[in-house]
């Protein structure tokens, strides 16, 4: 039964430098031509499988409060259209800081949203100049009080640490105007290189100087430290909480459970399979014109795959993956399929084993791609398991 909804807006007004999401300017793009074709790619989702209540929706990007007031209502009233929301339903929207007014947040509290993201960051203005953001420290500040006076009671801000030349000195000062702002939801990252980002060109230039990974160690076990001490339970690698405001969309993945994505670029988990939709917006416009469906990959997920996915995602969860749930799914046990990689993960300190879960201890966390791996192809023909 799905239940999850993933929007993806692929405008920015700026490209941030470390940033390879699927993107592109703003100006001059057919915007309205586009959200036309996200509509009818959601008519077609509708018509194609069985819909149920959405109890979650996540509006990404890009940079979703980008698009004009007109555009946002066009945008909004179509989800509202062709989709049913649950009486309980979280419903994200993506915001920077610098391009999302007043009026367009009694906009989005006005059509059901109801949990609000901000790409912030950092609160260090020239860190923020460093990695090409547009906002400054004090209209993130501004923009995130605005969004609780208008009413907006679960927000959430993405932060990110080992940034060039960040210190750890810059780190828990940003941290200390972040739990001063009294929000609900924390999210902090890692920053990954990835190819085709300015960050990327400039590393094989060697012109990035980067945090060495004992000092990048030291700013996540100090944010782990500090979410703690300041009231928020750390329920995944990267996310934290006040009780009872965990991201339920974003569970949706780690739990291994399926999602509609509508959008260029988006990914979906529908009927056993995952699909890619086209990247470029002409061509995801295109293919929708043509096929109501815009995927450019449709893979039907097989039942290793599927126990394999579910432990390294699972495991990014900071209660694991239940052995319960496990076996009901697959109707086999976890130690049947994953026992020997279990143990051995477990002998190099990186798991931890409950009567009821299997989970990253605190060193795991900071070694987690190195348990995920161990998962992947793991299952072998000495496995003496029907898993066909």
């Amino acid at each position: 039964m799905i239940q999850a909804a993933y929007f993806h807006i692929p405008f920015c007004a700026q490209i941030c430098h470390y940033c390879d999401f699927n993107k592109v300017f703003f100006q001059n793009q057919p915007v309205d031509e586009y959200l036309q074709a996200m509509e009818k790619e959601m008519k077609h989702t509708v018509e194609t499988f069985q819909m149920n209540e959405l109890r979650t929706v996540f509006v990404g990007g890009g940079t979703p409060t980008v698009l004009e007031m007109n555009q946002l209502e066009y945008f909004l009233s179509s989800i509202h259209r062709y989709f049913s929301l649950a009486e309980d339903v979280e419903f994200t929207f993506e915001a920077n800081p610098d391009n999302v007014s007043e009026e367009k947040l009694r906009l989005l509290k006005e059509a059901g949203v109801n949990r609000l993201s901000f790409g912030v960051q950092t609160f260090d203005d020239d860190l923020l100049k460093r990695i090409g953001r547009s906002h400054t420290k004090k209209e993130a500040i501004q923009t995130i009080e605005l969004a609780k006076k208008i009413g907006f009671e679960n927000i959430n801000i993405d932060l990110m640490y080992g940034l060039p030349t960040q210190t750890f000195q810059q780190l828990k000062e940003t941290l200390d105007i972040a739990f001063s702002l009294d929000v609900q939801h924390f999210s902090a990252y890692s920053l990954i290189i990835e190819p085709k980002t300015v960050f990327y060109n400039l590393m094989k230039k060697k012109q990035l100087s980067l945090p060495s990974q004992e000092e990048e160690a030291e700013m996540y076990e100090e944010i782990m430290e500090q979410m703690e001490r300041n009231g928020y339970h750390q329920y995944e690698l990267s996310n934290y909480a006040k009780k009872g405001f965990e991201s339920r969309h974003n569970l949706t993945y780690w739990n291994n459970e399926q999602y509609y994505g509508i959008g260029a670029g988006a990914h979906s988990y529908v009927a056993g399979r995952r699909n890619a939709n086209a990247g470029p917006i002409k061509k995801y416009i295109e293919l929708v014109e043509e096929n109501g469906l815009p995927y450019i990959e449709s893979h039907m997920v097989t039942r290793v795959e599927q126990m394999e996915e579910e432990m390294f995602l699972g495991l990014r969860k900071t209660e694991g993956v239940c052995k319960k749930v496990f076996e009901k799914k697959y109707a086999c046990s976890m130690e049947d399929v994953f026992g020997k990689q279990i143990e051995e993960q477990k002998q190099n300190g990186l798991l931890e084993e409950t009567n009821d879960y299997v989970r990253l201890t605190h060193r795991g966390k900071l070694l987690g791609n190195e348990v995920f791996q161990a998962f992947i192809g793991a299952i072998d023909n000495e496995t003496n398991l029907d898993i066909s």
